[in-house]
């Protein structure tokens, strides 16, 4: 399932065992990931609590490229708020987005969804100008860091996602979106925010 804008996919869905188990389940649809693909082991870490550092309010600088795959370098700059609340006892949080800029405002919700058993999160997004929840990214962390994939439809060819979260410290968090047409050997980066707390 396409989002309505798939440039403006949320950040906050933002390469561990469990995202290479991932990559390797889609290797018939995607080139890159072939045969020779190490098949790792589950992840034997909980991760439930892997987003406990992001709950409350944070200032959210944001920017977007504004044409992705199009070899073009227009980016677009927002400014706002994100709101985490932890949900489901942690097993879930919720995310509010609501940015604005020049180009006009993103208002998002992001629900995050914890799987014990497979020992992942999966980010389900929904960009509330079209009211419709997007193909989820699924992924975990590893040191700190996490990468979450998903394949997606843009402009008529079928691309993988790669959501980052990266640079954690109790008040502050980096998230990065990328696109990659040829099967994950090249990405293009087109969503960047910076979130400081607010205290």
């Amino acid at each position: 399932m396409r989002k309505p804008d798939a440039a403006m996919q949320n950040p906050y869905m933002i390469c561990s065992s469990g995202v290479v188990l991932l990559l390797t389940a889609i290797t018939a649809l995607t080139p890159a990931f072939g045969a020779d693909t190490p098949r790792l082991p589950p992840s034997t870490r909980d991760g439930q609590h892997d987003f406990d550092f992001e709950i409350g309010v944070w200032n959210t600088r944001l920017k977007r490229l504004a044409k992705p795959l199009s070899r073009s370098s227009e980016w677009l700059v927002y400014e706002g708020t994100t709101t985490v609340r932890k949900v489901m006892d942690g097993r879930a949080n919720l995310v509010e987005l609501a940015v604005k800029g020049p180009a006009g405002a993103i208002d998002g919700l992001s629900l995050r969804l914890y799987n014990p058993a497979a020992r992942q999160w999966s980010l389900n997004f929904a960009n509330l100008r079209s009211g419709m929840l997007a193909r989820p990214s699924v992924g975990s962390f590893t040191d700190g860091r996490g990468e979450f994939y998903s394949q997606e439809e843009f402009d008529g060819r079928t691309i993988l996602v790669r959501f980052v979260v990266s640079g954690v410290t109790d008040d502050a968090a980096h998230f990065e979106q990328a696109f990659s047409d040829d099967g994950g050997k090249t990405w293009e980066v087109n969503w960047i925010a910076d979130d400081t707390r607010v205290r």
